[in-house]
């Protein structure tokens, strides 16, 4: 486990779930939202966006979480040696990014850039759920059962696997 994506819809628990992996494992842990956005949400240049994105990939090893876009989406996931992806209910999704609106009026997001309006935020994060889970969901699945061959895949689809992987990766790293 030494090149590490954690990947999935708004509202899986991505940046939780590899904040958790990061203290396990020591491993640098490197918010695609931070590296896209700059701080308040202005959107960094793409070029610039893929040149920080192939920097962290030509590190040793990396803990990459989120989306980004769809072209580094699929080299990062090429590269890793290990896939955590976090396929929950869509309405666990939905509940989730609403979950994470109402936190966020008191406390930024984790993994958000600073001073990012959790407002814009939110709205973005609805208008792409339905969305992803129409078009990405199938090609992830696609992907992480044919990738199964080659590489370490967590293939997360609930709360309960999610803190089961967890605490095996806890137990197993100890």
């Amino acid at each position: 486990m030494k090149k590490v994506a954690v990947f999935g819809n708004a509202g899986a628990g991505k940046s939780t779930t590899s904040k958790q992996i990061a203290a396990i494992t020591g491993l640098e842990l490197y918010a695609l939202d931070k590296v896209k956005f700059l701080p308040g949400g202005n959107e960094v240049p793409h070029d610039q966006y893929l040149a920080a994105h192939s920097r962290i990939l030509s590190e040793d090893k990396w803990l990459i979480e989120g989306y980004g876009c769809l072209d580094s989406t699929w080299t990062r996931l090429n590269q890793a040696d290990t896939l955590v992806y976090i396929d929950l209910p869509i309405r666990v999704h939905f509940f989730w990014v609403t979950k994470r609106f109402f936190k966020g009026l008191f406390q930024p997001p984790e993994g958000w850039p600073e001073h990012s309006s959790i407002i814009k935020g939110t709205i973005n994060s609805y208008r792409v759920l339905w969305l992803c889970h129409k078009k990405l969901t199938p090609a992830y699945r696609k992907y992480v059962a044919n990738a199964a061959k080659t590489k370490t895949v967590y293939h997360l689809r609930s709360k309960a696997d999610i803190a089961s992987f967890l605490h095996a990766l806890g137990e197993n790293s100890g």
